[in-house]
């Protein structure tokens, strides 16, 4: 069942085109990544299925992305709630200049008002979710910028996770962290991918092989091939993909 619908999508940055036309399809409940060499697209694409490409001033887009049927790009589409149902987790973890518990809970008190034993609630359930319960359920207080950068980009997550996402976007989320933190957040993708739809950007491809169930390999704002991760990697239709992958570019 696909989660989101991409259709003869473009993009402008002023005079710049980033995307053009692109058509795809992202499988529900699946981790997809998005893999090419830099400036293809595959970030921009990436923030287009939360309009975050609209934060940056003079972008024009044309075309429709639909999640679960709703075209997010018609006008009467709140970019707040768009934005609940989409979120998203950046290259470097970027916590809150506050408590564990408070991060948690940021998204709870912005969008609606929660009484606080829902609020404890949520706190636990999403920390336990990333595997970070056991680990700082007795210093909830603690500033959230002192945790190491894998329980950062964890705790990231987590804020996401009371709010209930349709669809979770990671640009690149493993680039600040070590082979630990990077297996560690690889595994949890995997778990969350159970509830959630989950998009990637990544310039590793060896992480896009292991972590994606799907792959979508994009070049100068075009999408050249999409499929199942093992059978691109291993059997690529497009003479540019298998350049690609063989390092002749990129």
């Amino acid at each position: 069942m696909k989660a989101i619908a991409v259709e003869r999508l473009s993009l402008w940055y002023e005079s710049f085109q980033a995307l053009k036309q692109v058509d795809l399809e992202i499988a529900e409940r699946r981790i997809t990544s998005l893999i090419g060499p830099s400036g293809c697209g595959k970030s921009t694409l990436l923030r287009c299925l939360n309009r975050m490409n609209e934060r940056l001033g003079k972008v024009r887009t044309e075309g429709m992305v639909r999640i679960h049927g709703h075209n997010i790009y018609d006008e009467n589409v709140s970019l707040v709630e768009l934005r609940k149902r989409v979120g998203m987790v950046f290259q470097r973890p970027n916590p809150l200049p506050l408590s564990i518990a408070e991060n948690v809970a940021f998204g709870l008190h912005l969008h609606r008002e929660a009484k606080p034993a829902e609020i404890a609630a949520a706190t636990e359930q999403s920390l336990r979710e990333i595997d970070l319960w056991d680990t700082v359920k007795d210093q909830l207080s603690r500033k959230a910028t002192e945790l190491s950068l894998e329980q950062q980009q964890k705790l990231c997550i987590a804020r996401l996770l009371p709010l209930e996402p349709e669809v979770i976007l990671m640009d690149e989320p493993c680039s600040a962290l070590d082979v630990a933190g990077t297996r560690a957040v690889e595994e949890l993708m995997q778990r969350l991918a159970e509830r959630y739809t989950i998009v990637i950007v990544t310039h590793n491809m060896a992480q896009a092989r292991r972590a994606s169930e799907d792959c979508v390999f994009m070049l100068l704002g075009e999408v050249v091939e999409a499929g199942a991760t093992q059978a691109l990697f291993e059997s690529p239709k497009d003479s540019r993909t298998q350049g690609y992958l063989a390092g002749r570019f990129g």
